[in-house]
């Protein structure tokens, strides 16, 4: 785990940052077009209490303790139900949101320690630090920092092999591209209507217990476009649904 100090940042996209991609990047055209820039405004400061998140998403190998002592079903890709030696020091794939949430609360209730997932906007913070950069890095797009495509791999890739040049301003690894990683909060209903900005924990998105679609952060060893490995990117996943490009990873300390 690292640490993420408590304060303010700045969540989301504002229009001048909008406007610089476009003059940049072609790609830029394609998200402004399907309407990613829209799901990320009006920027915004929200200030998070001090919390500590995974340096790495949920590995292969940590999962497998969760799945051997909680007797639950293996991810689809682990041949046998057994985890692959080749890929134990990779993220974990093929987990819904329950899957992630129930490995959060056993983690929790092993180890005696507040453990669960981050919230969309601790995510943000701890991808972009505080001063509203675009991707983990900085504001430069760097294909040598992520895994995504066309430059990545085309599958996911060990702890470490983007660090430190591709991490977040507290030492978090991997928060743009590899796995797409699970958040606490409640996109909404419809695909095409997230719960909007200003980000409120206390509007009811971070109840557990709701039903809807919830949030995705960080892009993926799928994501053929880098403004979907952006810091502020916002996706959607069905918490009942898996793929093997969606992972997790762990945040702990008390919710404030």
């Amino acid at each position: 785990l690292v640490a993420v100090p408590s304060g303010p940042f700045l969540m989301g996209t504002n229009p001048e940052q909008v406007q610089a991609l476009l003059k940049r990047y072609d790609w830029a055209k394609e998200a402004q077009e399907k309407g990613w820039f829209e799901r990320e405004q009006p920027q915004h400061e929200v200030t998070v209490g001090a919390f500590e998140i995974g340096r790495y998403p949920v590995l292969n190998v940590e999962y497998a303790e969760f799945v051997a002592a909680a007797g639950v079903k293996a991810p689809s890709h682990w041949p046998g139900g057994s985890l692959p030696e080749e890929l134990a020091d990779h993220p974990v794939v093929n987990v819904t949101w329950q899957n992630a949430l129930a490995y959060v609360q056993w983690l929790a209730e092993r180890t005696g320690k507040p453990y669960r997932l981050p919230t969309e906007a601790e995510w943000e913070k701890a991808a972009r630090g505080g001063d509203g950069r675009l991707w983990p890095w900085g504001n430069d797009w760097d294909a040598g920092r992520a895994n995504c495509r066309p430059a990545g791999p085309g599958r996911t890739t060990p702890r470490g092999q983007y660090s430190p040049a591709g991490d977040s301003p507290c030492g978090a690894a991997d928060m743009a591209g590899n796995v797409w990683e699970w958040c606490s909060s409640l996109w909404g209903n419809d695909p095409k209507k997230p719960l909007t900005y200003p980000y409120r924990p206390d509007d009811g998105r971070e109840n557990l217990t709701t039903g809807g679609l919830r949030i995705l952060r960080g892009g993926s060893w799928g994501a053929s476009n880098p403004a979907a490995v952006r810091c502020a990117y916002r996706y959607w996943f069905i918490p009942v649904d898996r793929d093997d490009y969606v992972g997790c990873r762990v945040a702990r300390g008390p919710l404030k």
